[in-house]
């Protein structure tokens, strides 16, 4: 495929710098003066440029050659490279190329890259210079880092393996995991091939004898040129290793230069090489003299020895990137080490604990110097997370005690991560220009603060800064703070005003209207602003702009819904209709070549059934790299993609003769296919289909209960699984709750599950009560309840205590915790643990009672809590009564954090009486950063309140409320003051409607009724279940299918009850993304008509029937 590839960029290349016939010098060859020539004088222009077109000559007469595929015909390799060699200016080129600037050779190395790539995969090593070997590595790494799937040499020997290992090395950083495997599994089939005369191939596919497994191939020569590759070995590949190579190689520099390139490890790897490097040492303690180079597999030396505080601060240093919760535990132990070489924090060298400062005790903070907290913050940089009340003290120790004192700008950046603790009083006094002349820093400590924090920030901008100078400088996060009516007091008349800006949806939709009403969308200019493109504007685009909106799709693909994906193809199609009458049914290489991959996705499956074989090379590798993300997931162009992609690998034969290569080329479509697909499928290819299907991001759920059944058949019952094993099929296993309940509770299973759950896309209940039961149960009792039954209970009598540890190791699952067993806590370990038991927002009430007693236990009655309490309390705090509710000193600073506590609608009132009391508020009196610091606590004002808001500070701070929730009655009042505020909702534009978020809900069946179709797209998916069945199904046909398929799987068994059927007709096409296809124009899904079933079920039925042959 890579052939393909290059004789593509080849004919590319023609166009662009010459005749397409011919490379030689010609009058229709584009001119030097076409080609950037900064920094190279005339003479290195001509000849950088002389070399590059002769070597494109020597490859350009193989265009044409290739089979069906795209391959290039046996022979043509050596008969390419043999021409390219003949061509004495490539190892010219290709020198020259690396003494010129980026820009300037751009385009040759873009085209040299993947031609030497090529030769080097398909070269015959004895045939070429050393030094010519030399010169194709140095120009191979654009190719290596641009690849979807990389292509290896079949043999590479001697010096030049070390050569290609060094060099590969090199791209270790920036290259996928799954590049990374297969450079691993190629590495070990030279070595064994190259040095022991044995293969590990299959022996089908070599005249080598399969190499023992007792063979020890890792020797000190492998591991040094395997370098950080080593951390995608298997478990069973250390045992590879001899004990006296291997111990060798850990005493040397090598091991602690290659491991620090190496940030996370299987768990399984990691525990078996501690294990072997440990066997090199008499004991312990030797051991222990060496911790300084474990590196990532320092998070699994769970079981180290009390050390010296010198020994352990030099383990709690290679614990840094350990994410394992499990690691907290070790790491307090380690630092209790370090600091008993002090009388108290204060002794401490902080930069050395690194973001281990972060366990460190409010009290012990406190006792820091400044100047060391600054110095230290510098290090972290802004993305340490600390607890409420280590904010709490540090930034009281760095600004003083006064709550609101005017704070300068420099001292504002010093705090780093500590910003997000600042009172929003003290930032409405930063002085503006100081901030606006720091774009870069300004934009660093943003991210770190609160929506309520950003919007005073802005109000203190605003005094002294006109709107247009805001929208010109102001970085991310607070630039999504400007209004939509400060938006249109800032003069927009250009799009140079407006590009290469990260604007939020809202936003985005009000500039595209105003760039639209200007006549200025210059589409590939738009970036974010894309985002608010309509249905309606993509519609009217002229034909020759289409083409514009495509490359703008293709290189910003990320900014367009699945609505605007669809539409954008609908329009793109129909434009191409338009060139040629069934434009898909003889489209040519080059035609689909040029269709954006994001479009392609959308092409109807009566167009997708209808691509020639021809296409076949370029349709494989757009569905290799494809991002089903733009895709909806009921779309029926995925089943239709999906066959198709299979017609155009079997031409006509079995799924048997499917090769791991033709498997590779679906790319994500393989989570597309169906398990009696995967069943028809050779076992040497099913295997590693099913490994990589465990990276699947979606797979359907109708498919999961048998394919979850077929991975038991192909690799035996789970409870029999090695680590390694569950470490790679795990998240298929853990798409079925049955199936987590029954995993066996052995030793590596806790790791390996936390190991797991960041590559899930969705982590079940199920996973968090196995993992909880896991934590809390202890090795004896697990062991116990296993012999008397083989089933899984929640945690009883024999749970561990609630430690400290504990507590903390569970974070949010403490939630599953009975109301007795939170009794059980003691006021101390309650007291230590509060904000991590507070931060669990799905207690119910028997939970609830048991923590709020304890909270009165560790900080007093109600009366005598203060803020600094209620803080740290969280989401207990919805364990009191309305009457302590309204005695709590609510913070305006901290109720960001609480309003995602599950509070019930009847709480809300309390609360916000407790707030007002506090800081002395009323409802009138409310500005906007108030509005938005008040979350969904705004939900507790009554409506006569509601009714006294000032409304040109509601319209400032709507669009930042984006996540309240009140009842229907209370947003209804909301929707008045949003009706007064921006008129009638039969004239809400796409951006207002957008920026009132859940408002929306309180609109009655008639207002809802009158909103135009074109902002159904635009609504945020969490109002779509807020809104009453009996409204809800006043939508009419239009507005339904205006959804969008994101929005249509918002909405709830009860609205969909109250639909009739051509109004739940009109839902099912919005959520197969299917708006507005019909089967008379050949565009679209066909429809239940004898013409679309044929074109749907015909490659199905194939594939069934080369089933029922086998």
């Amino acid at each position: 495929m890579l052939s393909s590839k290059v004789h593509r960029v080849s004919h590319r290349m023609s166009h662009k710098y010459g005749n397409q016939g011919s490379m030689n010098p010609s009058p229709q060859r584009r001119s030097l003066s076409d080609l950037p020539m900064e920094d190279r004088s005339a003479d290195q222009s001509n000849t950088l440029l002389s070399a590059f077109l002769d070597v494109l000559n020597s490859v350009s007469t193989e265009r044409g050659k290739q089979d069906s595929l795209g391959r290039i015909p046996m022979g043509k390799p050596d008969k390419m490279r043999n021409r390219m060699w003949n061509c004495t200016h490539l190892s010219t080129m290709i020198k020259l190329m690396r003494n010129s600037s980026e820009e300037s050779a751009c385009y040759m190395r873009a085209f040299v890259a993947p031609l030497s790539w090529a030769t080097l995969t398909n070269q015959a090593e004895n045939n070429m210079d050393p030094d010519d070997y030399d010169t194709l590595l140095l120009a191979v790494k654009p190719v290596l880092l641009s690849m979807k799937r990389m292509t290896l040499p079949t043999r590479v020997e001697g010096q030049n393996m070390k050569k290609m290992m060094k060099m590969l090395q090199g791209v270790y950083d920036p290259m996928s995991e799954d590049k990374r495997t297969q450079v691993v599994k190629w590495a070990k089939e030279q070595f064994t091939e190259n040095y022991f005369n044995c293969s590990l191939r299959p022996s089908r596919s070599t005249l080598m004898e399969r190499c023992k497994p007792s063979l020890k191939w890792l020797d000190m020569e492998a591991l040094t040129m395997m370098g950080p590759y080593l951390s995608r070995l298997a478990p069973g590949d250390v045992d590879s290793s001899p004990k006296e190579k291997l111990c060798e190689f850990f005493r040397s520099a090598r091991f602690r230069s290659t491991f620090s390139r190496v940030t996370r490890v299987n768990p399984s790897l990691g525990k078996k090489f501690l294990q072997k490097v440990q066997e090199c040492f008499s004991g312990q303690e030797e051991f222990a003299e060496h911790v300084d180079k474990l590196g990532p597999l320092a998070c699994y030396y769970n079981g180290a020895p009390d050390l010296t505080p010198d020994l352990s601060r030099k383990l709690l240093s290679q614990t840094a990137d350990c994410d394992n919760p499990r690691i907290t535990k070790l790491k307090k132990r380690l630092l209790k080490s370090v600091m008993s070489d002090t009388n108290d924090a204060s002794g401490l060298t902080l930069n050395e604990l690194g973001s281990s400062v972060t366990l460190l005790s409010p009290k012990q903070l406190s006792t820091i110097p400044s100047a060391n907290i600054q110095e230290v913050l510098k290090t972290l940089g802004p993305n340490v997370r600390w607890t409420k009340a280590q904010l709490r003290t540090l930034v009281k120790k760095q600004l003083g005690n006064k709550k609101c004192k005017e704070v300068s700008y420099k001292e504002l950046m010093a705090l780093g991560s500590l910003v997000e603790g600042v009172p929003r009083c003290m930032l409405k006094h930063v002085k503006a220009r100081e901030i606006l002349s720091d774009t870069e820093g300004l934009n660093k400590i943003s991210k770190r603060m609160r929506k309520g924090q950003l919007k005073a920030m802005l109000q203190g901008l605003r005094e002294n800064v006109n709107p247009s100078e805001l929208v010109q400088k102001l970085p991310g996060p607070l630039l999504h703070c400007i209004s939509l009516n400060n938006l249109d007091n800032a003069n927009i008349t250009s799009l140079d005003q407006v590009e290469n800006k990260i604007w939020s949806l809202p936003q985005a939709a009000f500039i595209a209207k105003k760039m639209n009403d200007l006549k200025q969308l210059k589409y590939r200019r738009m970036r974010s602003v894309l985002q608010g493109l309509t249905c309606k504007m993509i519609d009217k685009v002229a034909d020759h702009d289409v083409k514009d909106l495509a490359q703008a799709i293709e290189e910003t693909p990320q900014w367009l819904s699945k609505v605007q994906t669809a539409c954008a193809a609908r329009k793109f199609f129909t434009t191409l209709e338009k060139k040629r009458p069934n434009y898909f049914k003889a489209i040519t290489v080059e035609e689909l070549d040029e269709i954006p991959t994001s479009l392609l996705l959308h092409l109807p499956p009566l167009m997708v059934n209808n691509l020639t074989d021809s296409v076949c090379p370029v349709f494989l590798d757009k569905m290799e790299a494809a991002n089903l993300g733009s895709l909806p997931l009921r779309s029926p162009s995925r089943p239709a993609l999906t066959q198709r992609a299979l017609l155009c690998l079997t031409k006509g034969t079995s799924l048997s003769k499917l090769t791991i290569e033709d498997v590779s080329r679906l790319g994500p479509l393989l989570c597309e296919l169906q398990p009696f697909q995967l069943r028809l499928m050779a076992p040497d290819v099913l295997n590693p289909s099913l490994q990589a299907m465990a990276s699947c991001h979606h797979i359907p759920q109708r498919h999961r209960a048998q394919l979850i059944q077929l991975v038991n058949q192909t690799f035996g019952d789970p409870s029999d699984w090695s680590a390694e094993t569950m470490e790679s099929l795990g998240p298929l296993l853990l798409l079925d709750d049955d199936a987590i309940s029954a995993l066996p509770n052995k030793p590596w299973m806790k790791d390996t599950l936390y190991f797991l759950k960041p590559r899930l896309s969705h982590v079940s209940n199920a996973l968090k009560k196995k993992l909880f039961y896991l934590t809390t149960t202890s090795n004896g009792a697990r062991k116990k309840r296993e012999a008397n039954s083989n089933t899984v209970s929640n945690p009883d009598s024999n749970s561990k205590k609630l430690t400290v540890d504990v507590i903390e190791e569970l974070g949010l699952s403490n939630v599953y915790w009975t109301a007795d067993q939170l009794n059980a806590i003691s006021v101390d370990t309650f007291f230590t643990t509060v904000e991590t038991l507070g931060s669990v927002s799905g207690y119910d009430a028997d939970q609830l009672t048991v923590l709020s007693k304890k909270a009165i236990e560790a900080f007093g009655p109600v009366s005598q809590m203060n803020e600094s309490a209620i803080t740290q309390m969280g989401c207990i705090a919805q364990g009191f009564s309305d009457s302590d509710l309204e005695m709590f000193a609510f913070s305006m600073d901290t109720l960001e954090e609480i309003a995602r506590c599950s509070w019930n609608e009847s709480q809300m009132q309390p609360v916000w009486k407790g707030i007002a009391k506090h800081n002395n508020l009323i409802a009138q009196q409310l500005v906007a950063a108030d509005m938005v610091a008040l979350n969904r606590f705004i939900c507790g004002l009554n409506a006569s309140e509601i009714q006294q808001l000032n409304i040109d500070a509601f319209k400032d701070a709507v669009g930042s409320m984006d996540g309240i929730q009140c009842s229907f009655e209370i947003a209804q009042e909301l929707k008045s003051l949003a009706v007064s505020a921006f008129g009638d909702p039969s004239t809400w534009t796409e951006a207002q409607v957008s920026d009132l978020g859940n408002i929306n809900a309180g609109l009655n069946a008639a207002e809802l009724a009158s909103l135009d179709p074109s902002v159904f797209s635009f609504l945020r998916k969490t109002c779509i279940a807020l809104i009453p069945p009996r409204n809800f199904a006043a939508l009419s046909v239009a507005q339904l299918e205006a959804l969008g398929p994101d929005n249509a799987a918002m909405v709830t068994s009860e609205q969909r009850a109250a639909l009739n059927g051509k109004q739940l007709a009109s839902l099912d096409r919005a959520s197969t993304g299917t708006r507005g296809q019909t089967e008379d124009t050949g565009s679209g899904a066909p429809s239940l008509t004898v013409e679309g079933i044929s074109a749907y079920m015909k490659p199905l039925l194939f594939l069934f029937t080369g089933f029922l042959l086998l």
